[in-house]
């Protein structure tokens, strides 16, 4: 991959997109280091393919069905409850 893989410009706009205010500095830092991941990335291309294992097995325990919590015992450690539900801070 070449050393512009990645240029200040692209940097900029991915900022502008994640609403990240970058001076020129860090925009210049930051366009070095995608350059470098994409680089990385890149050697992972060269890593040669093996053969995997042909079935796998699941390892979790089956699911089983148990009795659940009653309402009043779901909700007794509850900080606050209405109407037989948690209720929450308000968010708006």
């Amino acid at each position: 991959m070449s050393d512009n893989a990645v240029d200040g410009d692209e940097v900029a706009h991915i900022a502008d997109l994640a609403r990240i205010d970058l001076d020129d500095e860090e925009v210049e830092r930051f366009t070095e280091q995608f350059g470098e991941i994409l680089s990385a990335f890149e050697a992972l291309d060269e890593v040669p393919e093996t053969n995997r294992e042909a079935d796998l097995t699941n390892v979790m325990r089956p699911d089983e069905v148990r009795e659940c919590l009653s309402q009043e015992e779901a909700l007794q450690n509850a900080p606050d409850s209405e109407a037989g539900q948690f209720k929450g801070p308000k968010v708006s």
